[in-house]
């Protein structure tokens, strides 16, 4: 049986991955509106998958007989700026969001909940894979500097090796 606590993060944790999909919308929406197509459609590729995961909460509440019990999704407030700029909020967000699963996984393990705890562990190595994604990206922009031609490479790659 699933306790209340562990539900109740849940939740949050749910709300927080359907946000971190908006979030990621709004970023593919800028991209799109100032050209950098790949960084669009990188963006809203990470929107679908923050949506995937938001989705995944959702079954294994309703798997352990839980109650779901989904909150209004905050606006996103981001100030958009440079593609580098905008990928260091990126990682900044995914940092908060790797706590918050840590949090849960703390939370398990006080309540002694291995199912929970063995769940969880799919997201901790998610959020180490979103975190290097991220860091990865702010290390090439900084590393082209204002070179719009190595920006232009990089889009197109961006958009090259998409999902879709």
């Amino acid at each position: 049986m699933i306790s209340e606590r562990i539900i109740n993060i849940i939740n949050e944790q749910i709300n927080r991955e359907f946000y971190s999909g908006y979030l990621y919308l709004s970023i593919s929406a800028y991209f799109r509106e100032i050209g950098l197509f790949g960084f669009a459609h990188r963006t809203k590729e990470q929107a679908a998958e923050e949506m995937e995961h938001g989705m995944k909460l959702f079954g294994f509440i309703i798997d352990r007989n839980g109650k779901v019990e989904l909150k209004q999704i905050a606006t996103p407030q981001f100030e958009m700026g440079s593609p580098v700029e905008i990928y260091q909020k990126i990682y900044e967000h995914e940092k908060m969001i790797t706590e918050a699963i840590m949090d849960v996984a703390r939370f398990a393990e006080e309540e002694c909940d291995r199912t929970t705890l063995s769940f969880i562990d799919w997201y901790i190595n998610e959020q180490i894979e979103e975190e290097r994604s991220a860091l990865d990206i702010i290390k090439r922009l900084k590393a082209f500097g204002d070179d719009r031609a190595s920006l232009f490479l990089m889009d197109n790659e961006l958009n090259q090796y998409s999902r879709n």
